[in-house]
């Protein structure tokens, strides 16, 4: 560590990959369970690298990197809890909750609407027809349509535009 202070850069790269192994042990031996280790060793070695001016070359370099990787592994084991706290998992929960913001006459409601836009749709012309089947249930670019009819893409826009204001009609009337 005091060479990584001095600047030494391939000491400094050969500590924190040194200490990774160090850093899991005293996680595993806090409490950490194995999918927090890894986070707890990222905030230790950010620690580390904050801190490294702080390190007095004096001083035995494993008893302060030990508080350091304790105080993280209790940062990580606290963060867990509040999370376990708050989070719930339960998949099959959702499988068997009723949704009580769901509007069950809805479905009826849409059954209904369906049945009179396919009936109104049944009475418009072939061309009309074509042109809603096509470009707006089956999603069909303009220029597929047109290929698929044999018609032109203006004559295309215009049937269903009649269709779309004859079905307009045709529903608000309730035909």
């Amino acid at each position: 560590m005091a060479a990584a202070q001095a600047g030494d850069r391939v000491a400094y790269e050969t500590l924190l990959r040194d200490c990774v192994p160090f850093i899991i042990g005293l996680a595993r031996r806090r409490g950490v369970p194995p999918a927090g280790v890894d986070d707890v060793v990222q905030e230790a070695l950010l620690t580390l690298h904050r801190a490294r001016a702080t390190y007095d070359p004096q001083r035995s370099f494993d008893a302060w990197l030990r508080v350091i990787v304790e105080r993280r592994a209790i940062d990580g084991l606290r963060r867990m809890r509040r999370h376990g706290r708050r989070e719930v998992h339960a998949p099959l929960a959702y499988a068997s909750h009723a949704d009580e913001a769901v509007d069950l006459s809805a479905g009826l409601d849409r059954e209904n609407d369906a049945r009179r836009i396919g009936a109104a749709l049944a009475q418009l012309p072939r061309r009309q027809r074509e042109a809603v089947q096509h470009l707006m249930l089956e999603e069909k670019s303009l220029g597929d349509a047109a290929v698929l009819t044999g018609r032109s893409k203006g004559s295309l826009k215009v049937n269903l535009h009649r269709a779309l204001s004859a079905l307009r009609l045709k529903i608000d009337r309730g035909d």
